[in-house]
């Protein structure tokens, strides 16, 4: 297993649509390996192929809580239907999201609070998660990712201002830029 570098916003492969996955082999369970490495070193609770370069419709989670204990696990070529989210300003509190592509920083974005998603895992059996809360959460934000759209994409507009500026400052909106886990400190 590896640790791989994350793409940081701005690069080309997090701004596309991925491709579905066709061929299930060595190569594939090795990228998925390394990407549950990635994601627990960086720390955090979902990573998707483009965020790690591979621009494939594949994603892994993982989130532990008290009440339901560990969720993990790796969906291929999904497809995810939700409820729709409620109307009005998302709660700085509740509704705040971080993003490994855009990391050291969080804000709030409203999201269906239920969440359906279908597709396969590396064997091709057939996965169905249906969930509510923080993880239908985690679902629509990797999903996100395999449409080619970042959570900051999806802000307001006061937000989305300060989002450029974050991007202006730190070097960031052009192809090339990544992160290691394990060795940067982005505080993602």
């Amino acid at each position: 297993m590896a640790i791989l570098p994350i793409r940081i916003t701005g690069d080309p492969v997090l701004h596309s649509p991925a491709e579905p996955v066709t061929v299930f082999d060595d190569s594939l369970r090795q990228l998925v390996s390394d990407m549950f490495e990635t994601m627990d070193a960086a720390p955090g609770v979902g990573l998707a192929a483009p965020q790690v370069g591979v621009p494939l419709r594949l994603f892994v989670y993982g989130y532990d809580t008290d009440e339901v204990g560990p969720w993990r696990g790796v969906v291929i070529n999904p497809e995810l239907w939700i409820t729709p989210p409620p109307a009005g300003e998302p709660d700085e509190e509740e509704e705040s999201e971080g993003c490994l592509s855009f990391p050291g920083e969080r804000f709030p974005l409203r999201r269906g609070e239920e969440a359906i998603l279908t597709g396969v895992d590396l064997e091709q059996n057939p996965v169905e998660l249906r969930v509510s809360g923080w993880h239908a959460r985690i679902l629509q934000h990797e999903y996100d990712h395999l449409d080619g759209y970042l959570y900051v994409d999806r802000l307001g507009r006061h937000d989305r201002k300060i989002v450029a500026k974050v991007t202006k400052k730190m070097g960031w909106g052009v192809p090339g830029v990544s992160w290691m886990p394990g060795v940067d400190d982005l505080d993602a």
